[in-house]
């Protein structure tokens, strides 16, 4: 008998649907624009595709959301927790307080509470000093009814994370079992204040993440839909929702890597660069096996600094509802955006503003709207506009590459109808179909995931008994988050020497992935 899975995206312009069967062929897909309360656009896009697809609702078996809530929570400084903020470090990091680098408004929203306890290991999880204990408990019972959450972060917990743990142990004695704690060790690297920024981050949107998580399964209830619920998640896997709630940090960013999953999809390739145009930015980023190229670099997210994994993404200012200003010497375009507001205010849907998606109807690429409302602009004004954005993507394209030879490049997002032109640097320009929906197809067909990083000295093991220890250790992290146990493989492997450790130390990250359990 058919079954179905239902993929669903949330962008700044538009939600994306997409209904798959179990063979991950594509029956039906939609876009609606994105609404203020993104709620309601995720329970409008999931209606439509239902009642268009006309498919029996009992055979919907999984159901994916990748959605912005965290990020814009974040971003925008709403709905987070009251955080209780506790940094084992004493004496060692008392020069640098926590929340250093934090912007103030943040500081006032989550930064009522943070301590600092004596504790801590060397690099080579070695104590410091031994965890003071007592002070966890006086601290605890200080935050009881006070926080929402809680944000342990240790020294060198990546190496050792003993102290985070018993940390944790006592919290929960003194605060219930409930009140969620957040550890370092689970969410960033080896960079102390990164780390514990994420940790802070993770710990402040768990409200927001419970929120989002009841109203999807709420919205779901609500068309009789009774299936598997899962959470994209940054690294273009899938995890499962008690994971969510869990780590809801690892959703931001979820949307670019949905494309990217259904961009390699779509296109049939594991190895490209991929092109995600949608009606605010265009977003640039590699496909290593099938899964995003990870940054190797501190990435800021509402102004924090973190370490956190996120994949390495180039955007800009460049989408289909793109801004132009000026004609000549004074040309710019964007980076501002009509938005979701684009059926509305662009030329060829009959409203005042020049945009992207007009320039493209104009120089004949694009067949959307009414063309007669472009037909008025001057053709070499036209040109000049369409070959800057090009090289706008040309430019980025050529940044992302790690050497001169072509690859393939998969045009994909609701703003790919922009161009059908070669790209300087590309094997081959990809489009696809269904490509304006990759999102929501990448959110449909993901796998479930689990990674590690973490220091290993070597001189304990031996590299092959550690790198072992080290797959089981991401199988394990994959098994938890939902994946099926008879499909579970190791996808990506990388051993880094740390020269500047002692015990030959050697940075190990392992992603195990595996199919829908």
């Amino acid at each position: 008998m058919t079954s179905y899975k239902i993929g669903i995206d949330v962008g700044g312009t538009n939600t994306d649907a997409v209904l798959l069967d179990q063979d991950s062929n594509i029956i039906h897909s939609l876009k609606t624009p994105t609404t203020r309360n993104v709620s309601d656009g995720i329970d409008l896009a999931l209606n439509m595709l239902l009642k268009d697809s006309k498919v029996d609702k009992s055979l919907v078996n999984y159901a994916m959301l990748g959605t912005t809530h965290c990020t814009n929570a974040i971003v925008e400084r709403k709905g987070l927790n009251e955080v209780g903020i506790i940094r084992i470090g004493a004496p060692a990091t008392l020069a640098i307080q926590p929340l250093a680098g934090i912007p103030d408004d943040l500081k006032k929203v989550i930064g009522k509470y943070v301590y600092l306890v004596e504790g801590g290991h060397e690099f080579n999880g070695d104590e410091i000093v031994p965890l003071n204990e007592d002070m966890i408990r006086e601290i605890a019972s200080e935050l009881k009814d006070k926080v929402d959450s809680v944000a342990v972060t240790s020294v060198f917990s990546p190496v050792s994370k003993d102290h985070e743990e018993r940390a944790e142990k006592i919290i929960k004695e003194v605060m219930g079992e409930n009140i969620h704690v957040s550890l370092s060790s689970e969410i960033g690297s080896v960079g102390l204040l990164e780390r514990e920024n994420a940790t802070i981050l993770n710990a402040s949107i768990i409200n927001v993440a419970r929120a989002t998580a009841n109203g999807f399964i709420n919205a779901l209830k609500k068309e009789d839909i009774v299936a598997k619920v899962f959470f994209s998640q940054n690294d273009g896997t899938l995890m499962s929702i008690e994971y969510t709630m869990k780590y809801p940090i690892f959703t931001v960013a979820c949307g670019p890597t949905n494309s990217l999953r259904g961009a390699s999809y779509l296109g049939e390739r594991q190895n490209a660069i991929t092109v995600d145009i949608g009606g605010t930015t265009t977003d640039i980023a590699v496909l290593s096996s099938g899964f995003p190229r990870e940054s190797s670099l501190a990435v800021e997210i509402g102004g924090v600094r973190t370490n956190f994994r996120m994949p390495d993404i180039s955007s800009i200012g460049l989408g289909g509802g793109t801004i132009i200003h000026g004609k000549d010497s004074d040309l710019q375009i964007g980076p501002d955006s009509v938005g979701y507001e684009i059926t509305q205010k662009a030329l060829v849907f009959g409203g005042d503003v020049l945009t992207a998606t007009d320039i493209a109807v104009a120089a004949g690429v694009a067949e959307i709207g009414d063309k007669a409302a472009v037909e008025h602009l001057d053709k070499g004004f036209v040109e000049k506009v369409y070959n800057k954005m090009i090289e706008m993507v040309e430019s980025e394209i050529d940044k992302m590459k790690t050497s001169s030879e072509p690859v393939p490049v998969i045009l994909v997002g609701g703003g790919a109808i922009l161009f059908d032109r070669e790209f300087k640097g590309a094997l081959e320009v990809i489009k696809h179909p269904n490509g304006g929906v990759a999102n929501a197809i990448g959110a449909a067909i993901a796998q479930v995931s689990g990674q590690i990083e973490k220091v290993f000295s070597l001189d304990e093991l031996g590299r092959e008994k550690t790198l072992e220890l080290a797959k089981n250790m991401a199988l394990e992290e994959a098994l938890n988050a939902g994946a099926n146990p008879d499909t579970l493989k190791i996808v990506q492997m990388e051993d880094v020497p740390l020269a500047y450790l002692p015990g030959n130390a050697t940075k190990i990250t392992i992603k195990a992935a595996g199919d829908l359990y």
